[in-house]
């Protein structure tokens, strides 16, 4: 049986997310949560590199680390959740 997050969202795997990273292909992705964001349009993540971190991957962990909260997802358009 399908939740209802399964059916708003297309669901990728973890290497399927890798993909995205701004090198192999031209979609910049980042995972958070479960979700998957489209940031290929944000300036601050040029060629899939945001600092220290990179796209393409589950950033979920790294948040902790990082000088802004989780309201900076709120600017990029979920594209789907990752697969389990």
């Amino acid at each position: 049986m399908l939740s209802i997050l399964d059916s708003m969202h297309d669901q990728y795997t973890l290497q399927q997310l890798a993909l995205r990273n701004g090198q192999d292909r031209p979609e910049i992705w980042i995972a958070y949560q479960g979700l998957i964001y489209d940031v290929s349009g944000s300036r601050l993540w040029f060629n899939g590199k945001h600092y220290e971190h990179w796209a393409g991957q589950d950033l979920t962990d790294e948040l902790k680390d990082a000088p802004h909260t989780e309201a900076v997802f709120g600017r990029f358009k979920v594209i789907g959740e990752i697969k389990k």
